[in-house]
């Protein structure tokens, strides 16, 4: 049975009643051209899906009688730190973190990057992307996409385990990805934690005081194989590891 088209909610669901309008609405009616009584969910942050019909238009809104709420299980956290790169390829790698399932992404800014801090006009595009990449796959969250942080400053908050999704007591696993080291899927095999922190940086890799910043906070050296990659390339080849291992390891219980 195929699933029901999906859709961002930017109000709450109030006595079974969605309502859908802004950009979202244009790409329904006028995209999509769905029509009353079509079946429709909804992507909302309280991790749990809403499925229903459209009861009716009116002039800059549809009204979504809400037959089924489905609470989401609870999500193992993955979160992202990903080095800021430059235009489309930063773009892409928004889009497909989203797709494969990460909870949170930092973007972030290392010492050998080459791309300043992006303004707001950039953040809220990614924040598009990553809104219309969590519909498209299904993801059960949408993704948490944070303002650009300095490297000191981000390593800062995840030693003081101020993740904003799903920390638990035990903390996450932290791995901070470089060449040379142990391949990524050992290290998150041998040391399976309640979510996971990726670290990826620039193409020129982190410097010698990022590295030591972040052994000092807890986090783990690990390989991407020996090919120097992209940034892009590397922040997706991780997440895919770790979300499979994720997959595999929450299968087996």
């Amino acid at each position: 049975m195929s699933r029901p088209a999906r859709f961002a909610l930017r109000h709450p669901v109030i006595e079974g009643i969605a309502i859908v309008d802004g950009d979202e609405l244009h790409h329904l009616r006028d995209v999509m051209r769905m029509r009353e009584g079509a079946a429709i969910a909804f992507l909302t942050a309280d991790r749990a899906e809403h499925i229903g019909r459209i009861e009716r238009f009116e002039d800059n809104r549809a009204i979504v009688r809400i037959e089924k709420t489905i609470p989401s299980n609870e999500t193992t956290p993955l979160i992202l730190a990903a080095a800021v790169i430059k235009g489309p390829r930063m773009d892409f790698m928004v889009e497909k973190a989203a797709e494969l399932g990460v909870t949170e992404l930092w973007p972030t800014l290392c010492a050998r990057g080459v791309v300043r801090a992006p303004g707001e006009e950039r953040i809220a595009r990614w924040r598009r992307l990553a809104t219309a990449a969590a519909k498209q796959s299904f993801a059960p969250t949408p993704l948490l996409l944070h303002e650009a942080t300095a490297f000191a400053d981000l390593i800062h908050e995840f030693a003081k385990d101020t993740l904003a999704i799903g920390a638990s007591s035990e903390g996450p696993l932290r791995v901070i990805c470089t060449m040379g080291a142990e391949p990524i899927a050992s290290v998150i095999r041998r040391s399976p934690a309640h979510g996971i922190v990726i670290a990826c940086g620039p193409e020129g890799d982190f410097d010698d005081a990022e590295m030591a910043l972040a052994k000092r906070a807890g986090f783990v050296a690990a390989g991407l194989g020996i090919n120097r990659l992209r940034g892009e390339t590397a922040a997706i080849a991780a997440v895919s590891i770790a979300s499979a291992i994720l997959d595999e390891i929450q299968g087996g219980d």
